[in-house]
């Protein structure tokens, strides 16, 4: 079961909030650790206010891992729409390793992260989680397809194993990255990918 959506900008003021504030929850403490009353309390919400959003405690991780997918893949839609070059694709790859940098390379991949608590638990937000790696690999996919239609990939390039393999690289070197402390990890796992999108180069 899920709630319905608010109709009012008050009602979505509010939802949103709960879910930012179960989000904030989940990233310090994990899902099993994050409770409804913490959501509430650090939401301001009433137990009224999130049940009326929220059937239930699944369905608000499901907002969650809604949540985290949009912002992964939202976060990156500037450096998408210039991934059907090399230097774009340098770029973005060069964005993300930039970012563990800020970050101290904690935190990992916020899809991945949910991924190893909801995936197997509820099916609902693994299938949320899923459509944002899709929406992901679908924005590197159209990247390399507009590359392929102007003939500079090679006629037997694959641009979907292409991306499938960038996006594994990705998730690859961000989990090496959060273990080792080392943005590096990610660097080196995107130079590979990077490698075999230059290898399907069309022949000049």
């Amino acid at each position: 079961m899920t709630s319905a959506q608010p109709a009012t900008a008050k009602g979505r003021e509010t939802r949103e909030r709960i879910i930012r504030a179960a989000a904030s929850l989940v990233a310090e403490r994990g899902v099993l650790g994050t409770s409804l009353d913490d959501v509430r309390a650090r939401a301001h919400a009433s137990k009224s206010q999130l049940y009326h959003y929220f059937a239930d405690r699944d369905d608000l991780m499901r907002a969650v891992a809604r949540a985290a997918s949009d912002d992964v893949v939202g976060g990156q839609a500037g450096l998408f729409e210039r991934l059907d070059t090399i230097d774009g694709l340098r770029a973005w790859a060069q964005a993300l390793v930039t970012l563990q940098h800020t970050r101290n390379a904690k935190g990992g991949c916020p899809i991945g992260s949910l991924a190893g608590q909801l995936a197997e638990q509820d099916e609902g937000a693994r299938l949320e989680l899923a459509d944002g790696l899709d929406r992901w690999e679908t924005a590197i996919r159209q990247g390399l397809e507009r590359m392929a239609a102007r003939g500079e990939l090679h006629p037997g390039a694959d641009p979907s194993a292409l991306a499938q393999n960038t996006l594994a690289a990705v998730q690859g070197g961000l989990l090496l990255t959060q273990v080792r402390r080392d943005p590096n990890q990610l660097r080196s796992a995107l130079n590979g990918a990077m490698k075999a999108i230059l290898a399907a180069r069309a022949v000049s």
